[in-house]
């Protein structure tokens, strides 16, 4: 018997569907979310966060769970860096502790776990650099899988990976857009799953984790919550995760979401500052560089319209930097809290400087900042 059942049901359509891997609902192309019987779930006392959480993640089995040593990463209380802002309370969630050095571990840990599950062995992806290392990293850990993976020729340098069950093609000329595309194409006509990115329920609900565990480590409820963005599917895991515990009497109130770009490629911030709840084409950033290029995505068209929901039901925000302010950001960190981090992760305190200078965070205000890596 499982040890819990789960409803898998697309947030367009409502279409409900079996326990499986459906990332988008057939008939709408909606996204399908993962939903738990709430009044009966509980948090364990583990220090495994995989087996903590185990009621709030998307499998039937704890047989089915596969760690890779990550999680419990440090939730550091940067006191000075809070003072040179005005604030008090900012805490930094250091993420750069996990095996690959990135929050994408908790991903691929889920992700795998699922697969594990369902009988899935063999998969399709694309990804910018850090999703491929976590998902490589966990499959020299649990070998059992195989992984085709296409990414764009601008990020093929940032793949590190070179071992048994990895197929690993580069794209000359394309971008991250157009290497998913290909290997989403290429799934279809093969008959082999396609991972799917933003859309497989597995890596939002893994990427909540960070915030589960920082609710355990902060002693006051947490007010508002920062992190770098592409498709933000860490921003969007963490809002329904954040919402669950609420659910479960486990926090008062969820806290207001941030997405952070970098000004040389914000296609969300653009379509959020103009309250457009769809990608048009003016938001789109073709070819898109920058200094941080985990989250060099130029055009989120599918994913953004939830993502919009999402920071609205929040009350949330989605700001740009530049990459001087990015650059001073790591130097900041790096200077009085000790931390280094990489520049996505480092872009989430130029915003959080940004918000400060306006007044829109309070000195109190509980401030919650994903270092992602």
């Amino acid at each position: 018997m499982p040890d819990k059942v789960l409803q898998h049901k697309c947030v367009d359509c409502h279409a409900v569907f079996p326990h499986g891997f459906t990332p988008r609902c057939p008939s709408c192309r909606g996204m399908v979310e993962v939903y738990y019987d709430l009044s009966r779930a509980e948090l364990y006392d583990s220090d495994n966060s995989l087996e903590r959480f185990f009621d709030l993640l998307p499998l039937q089995n704890r047989e089915s769970l596969l760690s890779l040593g990550e999680g419990n990463t440090p939730c550091h209380h940067a006191v000075a860096l809070g003072e040179a802002f005005g604030l008090e309370q900012v805490y930094l969630k250091i993420e750069s502790k996990n095996p690959t050095g990135t929050t994408k571990d908790r991903m691929a840990a889920v992700v795998l776990s699922l697969f594990n599950e369902l009988g899935i062995r063999e998969f399709i992806t694309s990804s910018t650099g850090n999703s491929s290392n976590a998902l490589a990293h966990a499959i020299s850990v649990h070998p059992q899988f195989h992984m085709h993976l296409f990414m764009g020729e601008a990020f093929a340098h940032l793949f590190r990976y070179d071992g048994e069950g990895i197929e690993f093609h580069v794209m000359s000329k394309k971008d991250f857009t157009e290497a998913f595309n290909h290997a989403r194409d290429l799934a279809h006509e093969r008959g082999i799953p396609f991972e799917a990115g933003f859309f497989n329920p597995a890596r939002r609900e893994g990427l909540k984790l960070a915030y589960f565990e920082s609710v355990d480590q902060i002693p006051r409820p947490i007010d508002w919550y920062f992190q770098a963005i592409s498709s933000a599917m860490g921003v969007q895991g963490t809002a329904k995760g954040a919402a669950e515990l609420k659910a479960m009497g486990r926090i008062p109130h969820v806290p207001r979401m941030v997405g952070v770009q970098q000004e040389s490629c914000c296609p969300m911030v653009k379509a959020f500052e103009e309250d457009s709840p769809t990608i048009q084409p003016h938001h789109i950033f073709e070819k898109p560089d920058g200094l941080a290029k985990a989250i060099l995505r130029g055009n989120p068209t599918g994913c953004y319209p939830y993502v919009y929901r999402m920071l609205r039901e929040t009350n949330g925000l989605a700001i740009s930097v530049s990459e001087s302010e990015i650059r001073d950001a790591c130097d900041r960190v790096l200077e009085l809290e000790g931390v280094t981090c990489g520049y996505a992760a480092a872009a989430t305190v130029a915003a959080l400087e940004k918000l400060a200078e306006r007044g829109a965070v309070q000195t109190q205000d509980v401030l919650l900042l994903n270092l992602t890596g």
